[in-house]
């Protein structure tokens, strides 16, 4: 059975300006958004700060999948009720990204500055799984 994280942060009942899982929402969206069309722009210093890449097609595709997450969830913040199912993507796609960034620089095969991106990624989902009564 799917968690019901019910229809918290609501615009109408945020008085005193956005909610924390919304401002969580928005965070996760813009990250998504920045780190998405980063290696769609310039791969030469994503690979100087993520470390060199074999297949690039890959790291181009999971770019424009983030993008595309971070659209969503985007346009998600904007509705007067947040819907479950931006709550369920912004989760699940946190906890996927932060779950490969833990296994690959455990195993070696991608540099530790991706624990950087696990930490925000889980502190983000965190927030936005754990804010439902603020």
């Amino acid at each position: 059975m799917i968690p019901t994280f019910g229809r918290r942060g609501a615009v109408p009942g945020e008085p005193n300006g956005p909610s924390v899982r919304r401002r969580a929402l928005a965070a996760l969206a813009a990250y998504y958004l920045v780190t998405g069309t980063w290696p769609l722009v310039s791969m030469r210093s994503f690979e100087a700060v993520t470390g060199p890449k074999t297949d690039r097609w890959l790291v181009k595709m999971v770019g424009a999948l983030a993008v595309a997450n971070g659209t969503a969830l985007a346009f998600g913040t904007l509705q007067d009720e947040i819907a479950d199912e931006t709550l369920v993507l912004a989760a699940c796609s946190a906890l996927a990204f932060a779950s490969i960034d833990l296994v690959y620089v455990a195993r070696g095969r991608i540099s530790a500055v991706y624990l950087g991106d696990a930490a925000l990624e889980l502190a983000l989902a965190a927030t936005i799984l754990g804010s439902a009564a603020l």
